[in-house]
């Protein structure tokens, strides 16, 4: 196996969405492709044209990658059923990513040391997604 990469989808916030990961995370976007650049039977609106229909953000080895729902398709709904997981390389690097990425969201557990070990925390970032941030010391 090559990789083992998330891609996240949205109603129409994936590159507010994105953006928010880029100024977290660092880094630039390897792909970006919005709708109105994909061979289409019917002409889009000019809002559905905009809607991005892939973006890729590389973070430490992986890709996180993320896509608006086209319209006429099942919407997205943020749902509990699947979490990030950032295994960082430092508790600097952990505090870091875990007050920019749960800026405007919830907190599920605060980042603090675990009894198994690792300095972990849990969030919902504004945007309805649950992260998971943990250094192993």
């Amino acid at each position: 196996m090559k990789a083992v990469n998330i891609t996240l989808t949205f109603n129409g916030q994936t590159e507010a969405a994105f953006n928010f990961y880029k100024s977290v995370f660092g880094g630039e976007f390897i792909h970006v492709q919005r709708m109105k650049e994909m061979p289409a039977p019917q002409p889009l609106s000019p809002e559905e044209g905009e809607k991005i229909l892939h973006v890729a953000l590389p973070i430490g080895g992986s890709v996180l990658a993320g896509m608006d729902v086209p319209q006429g398709m099942p919407q997205s709904i943020s749902g509990t059923n699947f979490m990030v997981t950032l295994e960082t390389s430092s508790e600097e690097e952990t505090k870091t990513l875990y007050e920019g990425l749960s800026a405007g969201g919830s907190i599920m557990m605060a980042l603090d040391n675990q009894f198994w070990g690792a300095y972990f925390g849990m969030f919902t970032d504004k945007f309805g997604i649950q992260w998971m941030v943990s250094y192993m010391k």
